[in-house]
This record gives C-alpha cells, sequence and structure tokens, in this order.
C-alpha cells in the first residue's frame, strides 16, 4: 500500500482486540497464583491453590473422566473423519446438500445438538454414562476431522494412487502405503483439534451424561464449583485447563501448516 497512514490506527485497533480477548484471561492466570482466599484481591504469590487441586477427589476424578472421554472419542473421530474425507474426495462430487450434512455438526448450536442426542438416546432408552458421552463427542467431532483432512486433499495427487492400482497394490496396501502417510499430518492436526474440543465441552457432555456423579467431566465439575462463587481453585483450574488448550491447538496449527510433499 502507497498510502501508510493508517498504519498506526490499525496497530491500535489490533492492540485493543487483543486486549479485549486476553486481558480477562491474563487477570485470570494472575490471580490462579493469589495467596489469598479471595479469588479478586491479590494478597502475594504462592502456588498452594494448584497444590489443592491435585488433593482433591472430585477434580481428579472428573479430569480422568474427561480424559477418557478425550482419548477415546478422538481415536474414533479421526478414523471415521478421515474415512469421510477420502471417500467425499474419492467421489468427486460437490453439492450444498453434501456439505450441509458433513458440516451440520459443526455449524448447529450446542444446546441443539445437545437436546437432539438426549432424545435420541432417550428413544432408544440407551442409560446415559461416560459411552453416551463418547459417543455424542464423536459426532460433534467428526466434521472438524473432516474439514482438516479434506484441506491437505485439495492438493493431493491422486494419480500414485491410480500407479499404485496398476502396478497390482491392493486397496487397503495402497491406503496404507501411500494415502495415509500423506495425510498424517492433517490427521494428527485433526485429532488434536478434536481432543481439545472434547476436553473443553460442556453442554453436550451435561446433556448426554445422565445422573450421578459417576460420568461428570472437567467442564461440569468447574460449572458445579462456580455456582457457589468463584475461588482461588476454580482460577487454578481454569488457567491449567486453558494452558493445555492453548498448547494443544498450537502444535495443531503448526502440524497443519506444512503442505504435501514437493509443494
Amino acid at each position: 500500500m502507497g498510502n501508510r497512514a493508517p498504519l498506526p490506527f490499525m496497530l491500535a485497533i489490533l492492540a485493543a482486540v487483543f486486549a479485549f480477548l486476553y486481558l480477562p484471561i491474563s487477570v485470570l492466570f494472575a490471580l490462579s497464583f493469589n495467596e489469598g482466599g479471595m479469588p479478586t484481591a491479590w494478597s502475594g504469590f504462592s502456588v498452594k491453590w494448584y497444590y489443592s487441586l491435585f488433593q482433591d477427589k472430585d477434580i481428579i476424578h472428573a479430569a480422568l473422566n474427561t480424559l477418557i472421554v478425550a482419548v477415546i472419542s478422538t481415536i474414533l473421530a479421526a478414523i471415521l473423519g478421515t474415512l469421510l474425507a477420502i471417500g467425499v474426495e474419492i467421489r468427486r462430487r460437490k453439492g450444498r446438500f453434501l456439505e450441509t450434512m458433513i458440516f451440520a455438526p459443526m455449524i448447529i448450536p450446542d444446546i441443539v445438538l445437545a437436546i437432539a442426542l438426549l432424545s435420541f438416546f432417550s428413544l432408544l432408552d440407551v442409560t446415559m454414562g461416560l459411552h453416551t458421552i463418547i459417543v455424542s463427542h464423536v459426532v460433534f467431532n467428526l466434521a472438524f476431522v473432516c474439514s482438516v483432512v479434506r484441506a491437505r486433499l485439495k492438493g493431493f495427487d491422486w494419480s500414485i494412487v491410480e500407479a499404485s492400482t496398476d502396478l497390482g497394490a491392493p486397496i487397503l496396501v495402497t491406503l496404507r502405503r501411500i494415502v495415509v502417510p500423506v495425510l498424517m499430518p492433517a490427521v494428527v492436526a485433526g485429532s488434536l483439534l478434536a481432543f481439545t474440543l472434547s476436553v473443553d465441552e460442556f453442554i453436550i457432555a451435561f446433556f448426554t451424561a445422565g445422573a450421578g456423579r459417576a460420568s461428570i467431566t472437567l467442564p461440569m465439575q468447574i460449572f458445579s464449583m462456580i455456582r457457589f462463587g468463584v475461588t482461588p481453585e476454580i482460577n487454578a483450574l481454569s488457567a491449567i485447563v486453558m494452558t493445555v488448550s492453548v498448547v494443544i491447538l498450537a502444535v495443531s496449527q503448526r502440524l497443519n501448516r506444512g503442505g504435501l510433499p514437493g509443494q
């Protein structure tokens, strides 16, 4: 651009946007190291609230449930999402209806999807628990994995698949030795994104967990704690969850930046 006069103004807007987004998070991180019992008044630096988290059996139990749900749902979503992306690209048939069906869980509000899944499980008379949360998270994460893998498939050279077939390689061998290695960075990136979404997801898990504390997840535990007021433990727990989510998302974006071989 020849005219650089608006640059300071644009930088000011950018700084204001980043401050609006990250200043509350920075305050939460700072208060998680607050020594005093008041969660909003600074009285000194301490890490005792982080230590107390690991002494809370309810939080540990919720964290283990979250880890179980996130790992299993991520594995299933990665497999199904990758196969869905390959199948859609092989058909080479584009259309709004197909795109809508694939990406509907991404654009439908979580509360609507949660109610739909709850109604579905109730219709089938399925007992709620961790297994229903896992199935629900697979439905929710499937579209995200598919979209990441499809983005990598846009530049995929399908002639190498045809060459493999012409040389007599079975389709499973072609997938294992040609297609999957090329798609692996996107699969890993989509899996990390799905894992992060599953760890942070609250509404769908809340509706499909059923009664009792046996299937409570970490976001549900935070919600039950915050109803009685914000405490330093909640600040510390939220800081840990945010840190893990940001790190995983950063790794996912880093993996998804790589192009196809030769590009």
